[in-house]
This record gives C-alpha cells, sequence and structure tokens, in this order.
C-alpha cells in the first residue's frame, strides 16, 4: 500500500488533527498566529500525527484522546523547524520561504516558542503523568541535539557514533515518541508500548539519514531546498563522514569544505557533493539506513494482524526508499 493510500484511509481523523492544529495557533497575538499558520500551510508529511493515528489502533481507539497527543507532537515538530531555519540560515524550506526569511530572525524565534508553549498547553490536558515526562524528555535531548550539531559545524574528525547519537536526539526520539505516546493513549499493552517506541526509533533513525542522503542526490523540486544546502551550513552528515574514510576522496574533499567554511557558505557546493558521489559514502549511508528499518520492522514481530500493523510495515519501507 501506497503511503498515500494509508493517509486516505485516516482522512477523517487527519482532517479532525489539521483542523486542530490550526485552532491551536489562531487564538493569540496576531502577528503569531500568522507566521504559525504560514508554517502551517507550508504542508508537510505529518508522519508524527499518522504514527500517533496507527500506534491507537492497537488499543483502545479514542481520537478526542489521541489528538490530544498528535497535536502538541507535531507542535512541537514544528517550533523545532522554525527554530532549525534561524540556525541554518534558511530561506526556502518545502519549497516556501521560511518565517525567518519572510519576516526577521527575531519573529521566527518568537513563533517557534510560541508554537511550543501551544504545544504544551494541550498536552497537559491529558491526565497522564508517563506522557507529560516522555515530551519533556524528550524535548531536552532534541535540544542537546541541536546544540551538537551547532558544536560539530564543520568538524570534519566527528564520527559514525557522535552523529548517530545526533540524530537520535534531532529526529528518531520525537518520532520513537509519537509511536509510544499514540500506543500509550489507547491503553495498549506495556510490551505493545515498548514495541511501538523502538519501531519508531529505527523509523526515525532511517528517517534521518535518508533526509540528510536527499540533500546531496535530491533535486530542488524533490526536496524543498538547493540541494548541498548541510554541507554549504557546516553540517557534516553520515554521507560525508564515511566519504572522508575514502583515501582517495579525503584530503580533496577536506579542501571543498574548508573552502566553503571560509566564504561561509558562499561557494558553489557541486565540486564536494561530485567526490562525496565518487566514494562509497552514499551506498554504505542507504546500507546503515537499511539495517534501522529492518530493526524497526523486527519491532513489529508478534502484535496483532491489524491493518494498522501492515500499514506501519509499508510506512518503514516508504521511510527506507524515500526520495522526497
Amino acid at each position: 500500500m501506497k503511503l498515500l493510500d494509508i493517509f486516505a484511509k485516516l482522512k477523517g481523523d487527519m482532517s479532525r488533527i489539521e483542523q486542530e492544529l490550526e485552532r491551536s495557533i489562531s487564538f493569540g497575538d496576531e502577528l503569531l498566529s500568522e507566521t504559525s499558520l504560514h508554517l502551517l500551510k507550508a504542508g508537510g508529511k505529518r508522519l508524527r500525527p499518522v504514527f500517533v493515528l496507527l500506534a491507537g489502533k492497537f488499543g483502545q481507539y479514542d481520537l478526542d484522546k489521541l489528538t490530544k497527543v498528535a497535536v502538541p507532537l507535531e507542535l512541537i515538530h514544528m517550533s523545532s523547524l522554525v527554530h532549525d531555519d534561524v540556525i541554518d540560515d534558511a530561506s526556502t524550506r518545502r519549497g516556501q520561504l521560511t518565517v525567518k526569511s519572510k519576516w526577521d530572525n527575531r519573529i521566527a524565534m518568537y513563533t517557534g516558542d510560541f508554537i511550543f508553549g501551544k504545544a504544551l498547553t494541550i498536552a497537559t490536558e491529558l491526565d497522564d503523568p508517563f506522557i507529560h515526562q516522555m515530551l519533556s524528555k524528550s524535548l531536552v535531548q532534541m535540544s542537546i541535539g541541536e546544540m551538537e550539531q551547532i558544536r560539530y559545524f564543520f568538524n570534519t574528525e566527528q564520527t559514525i557514533r557522535d552523529y548517530l547519537l545526533r540524530i537520535r536526539r534531532k529526529t528518531a526520539l520525537l518520532i520513537a515518541i509519537s509511536c509510544q505516546l499514540g500506543a500509550a493513549a489507547a491503553g495498549a499493552d506495556r510490551d505493545v508500548v515498548n514495541r511501538m517506541y523502538r519501531y519508531g526509533y529505527n523509523v526515525g533513525m532511517t528517517f534521518q539519514i535518508r533526509d540528510d542522503m536527499l540533500d546531496l542526490f535530491g533535486t530542488e523540486k524533490q526536496i524543498g531546498k538547493p540541494p548541498g544546502s548541510d554541507i554549504r551550513q557546516g553540517n557534516i552528515t553520515l554521507p560525508v563522514i564515511l566519504a572522508l574514510k575514502d583515501e582517495k576522496v579525503k584530503e580533496p574533499l577536506m579542501e571543498q569544505i574548508r573552502l566553503i567554511q571560509e566564504h561561509n557558505g558562499n561557494v558553489d557546493t557541486k565540486p564536494a557533493i561530485t567526490l562525496i558521489k565518487s566514494s562509497k559514502g552514499i551506498q554504505l549511508a542507504d546500507q546503515l539506513a537499511e539495517d534501522y528499518i529492518q530493526k524497526a520492522l523486527h519491532a513489529l514481530e508478534g502484535l496483532p494482524g491489524i491493518g494498522a500493523k501492515k500499514n506501519l510495515i509499508d510506512i518503514a519501507h516508504f521511510v527506507g526508499k524515500r526520495n522526497y
């Protein structure tokens, strides 16, 4: 089943979540509501709410309760994007002007804070300490992951482990708890809740690895931003780390990275991308992404053979091969 088919099956419930997302950021300061809606209308895959709903199928499915989990998680994701665009000095996202580009950095930072505050407000409507604890822990880890990314800008000595720990915090944890908390909010068994977390974590790791690969070989139409944006801003991703292990590529690639850094990213990144493509960096990164997908699929083994399980399997395969 294709991803669009899965979304079509959840269309009614996803429409409810979309309405709640818009409603949640439409009250408050007029400018903050405008900037927040700009980000919301730019779209997105809404994978985190989908994971919440599908995980909720393994328990007592209650859309009202699941919405109060799905909306905060998507808002937290949105707030992190606004802050990311400021840090990365990104002018476009999903083919649309970023908040910082259309307004300015200060407005963007307050917009992110506003969306984040709205997320916490909705989450408190659920009387479940476990959900609150997992949300707060993931937010702390996300912040650490963002700081680590800044700390490692243009650092060609970082290890694969450094990278994996960073994307675990930046991306994988929020996807993991989307699956975990969807099951928990539905009152699923502890084993199911734990399996959902492991599934989401491994899918999340793959999601970010593929995202970093797409930045190097995807087109602007596919990824909604100019290719090579990561290396231009100093973000040394897994394919680059792996390419630097190739002795034929290492020195010329390091020279290109130094050139990019010296000119604050205002140089052509095509020579660097060509070097990375000539190595086995992308191929090895793809293999690691596939390893995580297999771990995600393994986490689902033993769960009831309901439609939601098949949907989660299909999403894992999509994430493992996605090109947008």
